[in-house]
């Protein structure tokens, strides 16, 4: 795949984290990347936002922000609140189209989950993957509940002819409990696609080398890494 469109199933599932480490192993196996945050919210101009972090984590990488709003709301919320234009699909994919002229892969992180409205006329990060007719990744959540969110994420994704490439989890805890264990075994069911890595909360904390070699062993072969499902947690009964 050469656009790859990564939603989350809501907030604060490890999203950043997740392009962070596609984007390190990507970029470390020679290739050119670009990664996309068509609206950035809850920063101050000037402000590092999601894509100085991806920076920060994966090394020198493309990046490109479309829009930029103060408040920590859905983009057509945070627009509206300010006065600022909002997005329409075309100007995501025209960006994405763009960038893939220059580069081997084009990452395009979306704003919380896949329903988040950019303008008042509804448009969604579902549409930029329509328009570009690209696959998309889930990040989802580990414990109690992902099941359902993610099962709703692809069932929107299916409702509107879009492909799941499969689910990673963002925030893989410490010390999961049994609901995290059997989730590993439930989420590509749930995703309508594999389950394509497991990333250890915290990760952003690493430096950039550590960084690197933790999104090797977190994510699938399919990105370059060695994550094997059918090995990551100890045997257990679900």
């Amino acid at each position: 795949m050469s656009v790859l469109v990564i939603t989350g199933t809501g907030t604060e599932v490890g999203k950043t984290v997740v392009v962070a480490a596609l984007a390190a192993l990507a970029a470390a196996d020679g290739r050119r990347v670009a990664v996309l945050k068509p609206a950035q919210t809850g920063i101050a101009p000037g402000e590092p936002g999601d894509l100085a972090e991806v920076v920060r984590l994966a090394g020198r990488v493309t990046t490109r922000e479309l829009r930029r709003y103060p408040d920590p709301l859905a983009p057509a919320t945070a627009a509206r609140r300010v006065g600022a234009p909002t997005l329409r699909p075309s100007e995501m994919a025209a960006a994405a189209v763009e960038l893939h002229a220059t580069h081997d892969l084009v990452l395009v992180e979306g704003a919380g989950g896949l329903l988040v409205r950019f303008d008042d006329n509804g448009t969604t990060i579902a549409d930029a993957a329509w328009a570009l007719n690209a696959p998309v990744l889930v990040v989802a959540h580990a414990g109690l509940g992902t099941l359902n969110t993610t099962a709703l994420t692809t069932e929107a994704l299916l409702h509107r002819g879009l492909e799941s490439a499969g689910v990673i989890i963002g925030r893989w805890p410490a010390h999961p409990d049994l609901a995290a264990l059997c989730n590993l075994h439930d989420l590509p069911e749930a995703a309508g696609g594999p389950l394509l890595g497991v990333l250890p909360d915290g990760a952003a904390t690493l430096g950039r080398p550590d960084f690197l070699d933790l999104a090797r062993t977190s994510l699938s072969p399919w990105f370059g890494g060695t994550f094997d499902p059918d090995k990551f947690a100890a045997p257990h009964t679900c």
